[in-house]
C-alpha cells in the first residue's frame, strides 16, 4: 500500500548551511567590525532559509544569530582579538534583522506556493 505522501526531507542539511552562514556572518563582524553588514549578512541568510524551509522559521534566527557571538568569542580566545562592549552588544543585535528575515522569507515562500496553487 502507497501513501499519497512524500518521504520527509531531513532538514540537516539545513542547519549546516545555518551554522554555516552564521559563523560567516560572525567572522565578517569581527573581520569589518560594521554593524549593517553584518546584519545584512544575517538577513540574507535568514530570508534564504526562511524561503527554503518556512516552517518554523524562528529556528533559523536562533542558530544563525548564536553563531556570531560564538564566533566573537573564538575570535577573543584563538587569535586574541579584543572586541569593544559595543561590538560585544552588537553581535546580539544581529537577532532583530534575522527575525525579519526568517519570517519575510517564510510568507514570500507561503506566496509562491499558493500562487503555484492558483489561489
Amino acid at each position: 500500500m502507497t501513501t499519497a505522501h512524500s518521504p520527509a526531507r531531513s532538514d540537516a542539511p539545513f542547519y549546516l548551511l545555518a551554522a554555516l552562514c552564521g559563523i560567516g556572518a560572525g567572522w565578517a563582524d569581527v573581520a569589518i567590525n560594521d554593524l549593517l553588514f553584518t546584519a545584512l549578512l544575517v538577513l540574507s541568510a535568514c530570508m534564504l532559509l526562511g524561503l527554503l524551509r518556512p516552517r518554523w522559521p524562528w529556528r533559523w534566527v536562533i542558530i544563525v544569530g548564536a553563531f556570531i557571538p560564538a564566533t566573537e568569542l573564538a575570535a577573543y580566545v584563538i587569535l586574541a582579538v579584543k572586541p569593544t562592549r559595543a561590538q560585544v552588544y552588537e553581535s546580539f543585535l544581529a537577532f532583530l534583522p534575522g527575525i525579519a528575515g526568517a519570517y519575510g522569507g517564510s510568507v514570500v515562500r507561503g506566496v509562491i506556493d499558493n500562487l503555484r496553487q492558483g489561489k
